[in-house]
């Protein structure tokens, strides 16, 4: 282990080292400071010089001056011993050094690739809104050019209009001269033909103003033409703004992507820095095993010197004083092989406590993956015991909400109308209605007061929500007269979050807990539609062609057709279906079709719903460990409110709207009486909403219908006829809700089963 200096150490004359003055720890340079040698080093020449150096005696049998000098020689081997041990200690130092460089350029680059994965989906969302923005652009890039393409047939129109126009006028001027040629031809026969000649002029008469028309008519042309070319011009115009914002959404594009670019040569050059530090460390592996080498040549010629000694009879006196140096060699050779083997030692107990810890690693891991199997399992459990619990409350649940007071509400006492037992077997589930003086009792799985918040009524909800990802289908309606809060209770308030309704909260529940079964080995894919039933008619409210969706005089322009399979499921023939990876996706497909939604306004409300919105999820889960595949769907109802015409005071449309509303509910209260009664034969042809939600009340789907009350006595005949109604569907009994298990299909439309 000897070679040239290194590490920038200084290195004094071998002088200082084989003279007879004693180094000492003081005279080491200040950078040296914390070792044994100083600043000495050695050289192949210098050991050489050492080993071979021979004892001078003035007197031969002067014991004491040869144990000074051999304390001396002993003390200047311990000195370059001590050396070879501090160079193979920094050797290690910075091999260890290195490692951790290593270890903390390796962490730098797995939270540079982390930071690069987290700016890469934000790129991708920006590029996802970037194409819906793009595509709404070029939705309206073609309705306008399907405006100018229009605007140019009907200016082609009126210049064909205009050339008849012309040529009448011109076939009427030839007429008009023929008449008075045959007029100046005829005056001696004026007398005679007195009376034709009036017919003559009265015709002449009405030529000049069918002319005088014409030219006026003309002149309307004109200023027609006039017209279409500035919205000609106007339509250019926004053109070539389109194309500007379009280019412009291209350059930032273009800049994301080059962000993009010097994020990954960032990437490189740390992969780059990470190579050399690798390539440093393999040449420090090189350099010890060379220095190991030299030690075992050193070895070698150690013990070739004694050979020589034992060979040589002129030199026994020599060979006497070397073989002790050798002894003494020898010794200090057993003392660095003793601490080789204490090292091997300590190696050995860091492999050993290393091998432990890999033990100790490999048992966590199993304690892991013990415990994720627990968690499977007791999640298996968990959904079987509340699947069982909703089992025994029955398919059909009822829940009853009772609206606050408004402003516009009368100032008559709420406690009058309703009140709420406060006993422990009816807290939370009765609630008591006075009319006439009478009292009327009703018992729900839940009563919602006045002030209860939209999150105390989801917490109730929540977990019947979850069947839907557990592969259930799940049916939620919400059912009462107009202006008792269905709306509000199904979808909130817009743009107030404390007071966002069933179908938002849901759906945040449904993507937080596909976020949170992914390291379950839980993949979902959900797919969404949206339609109304409006007047008995179909509508599809996330379609893009406005002609299907038109609705004139009561009928839609396209019709839809329900159909139901063997396997209980409902399909809705040529319904737009979309595939959604995100809440916030779902809600731009909400706020689309609330835009699309028949409202209107009545005495009883001013944005009265008259029609039923159904929302749909259908969702498929697929477990890459246990291979089991699930298929749920979820369907959540704001059906139109019951009215009467006496109070609503409709009329004309309203007066239609109203009638199909109040006879699709009555086909409802026939369905589930008959479901009560357990008839054989159930009217769901009855109407298009029985029919469409058919699985939901007589198959296999867990249902709840929220009954809502509004507080007003005016409207307590009302109100009692629809807890009637909803104790009614409280006592029905329907079929054992099935999961869906195994069951994923190629199929692309949703089911509302």
């Amino acid at each position: 282990m000897v070679g040239t200096a290194n590490n920038g150490r200084l290195r004094l004359a071998f002088s200082l080292v084989n003279g007879s003055q004693d180094l000492d720890l003081s005279s080491a340079p200040a950078s040296n400071a914390g070792s044994e040698c100083g600043g000495i080093e050695f050289t192949r020449e210098d050991v050489e010089a050492l080993v071979n150096e021979k004892m001078k005696y003035k007197n031969k049998f002067n014991y004491k001056e040869r144990c000074e000098n051999m304390m001396e020689y002993i003390k200047r081997l311990r000195l370059c011993i001590k050396w070879f041990q501090e160079l193979e200690g920094e050797y290690a130092f910075e091999q260890e050094k290195l490692r951790n460089a290593l270890e903390l350029t390796e962490r730098r680059c797995s939270e540079m690739e982390v930071a690069l994965n987290n700016k890469e989906e934000e790129l991708n969302l920006i590029i996802l809104e970037l194409r819906k923005s793009l595509a709404s652009l070029q939705d309206k890039l073609a309705k306008e050019e399907s405006e100018k393409k229009a605007a140019v047939d009907s200016l082609t129109k009126e210049k064909e209009a205009r050339t008849g126009i012309e040529r009448s006028q011109a076939s009427l001027s030839e007429e008009l001269e023929k008449v008075q040629g045959e007029l100046d031809g005829a005056n001696q026969r004026i007398a005679s033909i007195n009376d034709m000649y009036k017919l003559l002029q009265e015709y002449n008469s009405s030529l000049q103003l069918y002319n005088s028309k014409l030219q006026t008519d003309l002149d309307t042309a004109h200023e027609t033409i006039k017209r279409g070319e500035k919205e000609r011009s106007a339509i250019v115009e926004n053109l070539h703004t389109l194309r500007g914002q379009h280019k412009s959404l291209q350059d930032q594009l273009m800049s994301s992507i080059a962000s993009q670019d010097e994020v990954m040569k960032q990437k490189d050059a740390l992969l780059n820095e990470v190579a050399c530090l690798r390539m440093e460390l393999h040449q420090t592996l090189e350099d010890r095993e060379h220095y190991q080498q030299q030690v075992q040549s050193l070895a070698a010629e150690v013990s070739k010197y004694k050979e020589l000694a034992t060979n040589s009879s002129e030199l026994e006196e020599k060979c006497l004083s070397q073989g002790n140096q050798i002894q003494i060699l020898h010794d200090q050779l057993a003392v660095a092989e003793r601490k080789l083997q204490m090292s091997d030692m300590s190696i050995f107990e860091t492999r050993n406590e290393f091998e432990g810890q890999k033990k100790l690693i490999e048992e966590l891991q199993n304690r892991l993956e013990d415990a994720e199997f627990k968690l499977i399992e007791g999640e298996k459990l968990r959904k079987k015991l509340h699947n069982t619990i909703l089992e025994l409350k029955g398919n059909i649940r009822v829940f009853c909400r009772v609206r606050p007071q408004l402003p516009d509400d009368s100032s008559s006492n709420q406690a009058k109308v309703f009140s709420y037992p406060t006993s422990m077997e009816y807290l939370g589930r009765g609630i008591d209605m006075t009319q006439n003086a009478q009292k009327h009792s009703f018992t729900f799985d839940k009563v919602f007061m006045p002030d209860a918040s939209q999150e105390e009524v989801f917490v109730e909800i929540s977990q019947l929500v979850q069947s839907a990802l557990d592969g259930y289908k799940v049916c939620i309606f919400a059912y009462g007269q107009t202006g008792s809060g269905k709306t509000y209770t199904m979808m909130g308030k817009p743009g107030q979050p404390d007071e966002k309704g069933l179908i938002p909260r849901s759906l945040e529940q449904i993507f937080q807990t596909k976020q949170a079964l992914q390291p379950q080995g839980w993949r979902y894919e959900m797919q969404v539609s949206m339609l109304e039933i409006y007047n008995e008619t179909i509508r599809d409210l996330l379609s893009t062609n406005k002609d299907a969706s038109r609705i004139e005089n009561g009928v839609a322009g396209k019709q839809y057709t329900i159909k139901h399979d063997a396997n209980g499921n409902t399909q809705v023939s040529d319904l737009t279906i979309v595939d959604v990876q995100s809440s916030r996706e779902v809600k731009y497909l909400l706020d689309r079709a609330a835009h699309s939604r028949s409202v209107g306004k009545t005495q009883m409300n001013e944005q009265s719903s008259r029609s039923h919105f159904v929302f749909t999820m259908r969702i498929t889960g697929v477990n890459e460990s246990t291979e089991q595949q699930v298929q749920g769907v979820l369907n959540l109802i704001d059906l139109a409110g019951s009215e009467r015409l006496s109070k609503s005071g409709s009329t004309g449309d309203r007066l239609k709207e109203t009638q199909a509303i109040n006879k699709s509910l009555s086909s409802l209260a026939d369905v589930i009486f008959a479901l009560a009664k357990k008839e054989d034969h159930v009217p769901f042809r009855n109407s298009k909403l029985t029919y469409l939600l058919q699985p939901c009340l007589g198959g296999d789907s867990k249902t709840l219908m929220f009954v809502n009350i509004s507080p007003e006595p005016s409207s307590a005949g009302e109100s009692l006829c629809s807890l009637r109604f909803a104790a009614r569907v409280n006592a029905c009994e329907i079929g054992t809700p099935r999961r869906q298990l195994n069951m994923r299909t190629s199929e692309s439309r949703l089911s509302y089963g």
